[in-house]
């Protein structure tokens, strides 16, 4: 017979295909979880990794066990709910969320300090990256992003969109001018993402307005793009809901270029049923659909 536990760092190792990221989410060392591993395939007398330069691959015993054990985990999840050992209204722990970080810095961090006082038992983990985050393999629980990642046994929704604009300064528009018609853009100068460290290609929104002649400044950062244009560099495209925390900018030629991007939520299908998840997912969509003046409106 197996130790359960052992399942556990299986199903952590199959999701990373690495040691380092799965030791570091179940916040032990490397060693451990290879002895663990080994333990499980030793106690079921069954190979179920193939271990290479590239990583651990599953077997097919491997592939087997994987589906099992996934099951064995939503169940487990569920226990604490199903027996009423948590408060059905008042669900606890932690809840990673991932998203991109202008509508995570802008946005959503602001609207999840309002959510702890709604459900004080539930911390949410805010993660930000350029790419889509994986959930089928556990780096968030909840994902709110502007193109519908693909996965297995992901359950993804539309919730809303939002708009972009043009905006510059008050005191560039002193300086160079304010554009009258989309042709006159072609004069003026614009910050903008870095070409080849796109992650994700929808996020290149500027593309959808014009292919800028004159880009005076370059990041991978929306917020480094926001502060840059409130300080005077030029025109950049913004989402309505950052740039409306910054009175400095203001908005360029607002009727003429309408930008919009669908947001969706997803979260795996084991654990969405999960109260605190359940809480966080019911949270933002009705966010999403409450503010959506807001989120596309000036």
């Amino acid at each position: 017979m197996f130790d359960w536990n052992d399942l556990t760092f299986f199903l952590e190792l199959a999701r990373h295909g690495r040691l380092m990221p799965a030791a570091r989410r179940l916040k032990v060392d490397n060693t451990t979880v290879s002895r663990r591993i080994a333990e499980l395939e030793r106690s079921l007398e069954a190979k179920l990794f193939q271990r290479g330069s590239d990583g651990f691959q599953l077997t097919e015993a491997g592939h087997k066990l994987f589906a099992i054990a996934e099951v064995i985990e939503q169940k487990m999840l569920s226990v604490p709910e199903a027996l009423g050992l948590q408060n059905a209204e008042l669900p606890t722990g932690l809840v990673r969320v991932a998203s991109m970080e202008g509508i995570a810095a802008f946005y959503l961090s602001a609207k999840f300090a309002e959510f702890s006082g709604i459900m004080p038992g539930i911390v949410v983990e805010l993660v930000t990256e350029r790419h889509l985050i994986n959930l089928t393999k556990r780096e968030a629980d909840i994902s709110v992003s502007f193109v519908p990642p693909n996965g297995p046994r992901l359950q993804v929704r539309r919730v809303g969109e939002f708009r972009l604009a043009l905006f510059a300064s008050e005191a560039y528009l002193a300086r160079r001018g304010r554009p009258k018609s989309k042709a006159e853009l072609q004069d003026h100068d614009f910050v903008d993402y870095i070409d080849d460290l796109i992650a994700i290609e929808p996020v290149h929104w500027l593309l959808e307005v014009l292919t800028p002649a004159t880009v005076v400044f370059r990041s991978t950062s929306m917020a480094a793009q926001q502060t840059a244009v409130a300080s005077g560099a030029g025109i950049a495209l913004l989402p309505l809901f950052s740039a409306k925390t910054n009175p400095a900018l203001v908005p360029v030629l607002a009727e003429d270029v309408i930008v919009r991007r669908e947001l969706y939520l997803s979260v795996h299908e084991d654990i969405e049923h999960v109260g605190r998840v359940r809480a966080v997912t019911r949270f933002l969509a009705n966010l999403f659909t409450e503010e959506a003046d807001y989120l596309n409106r000036f």
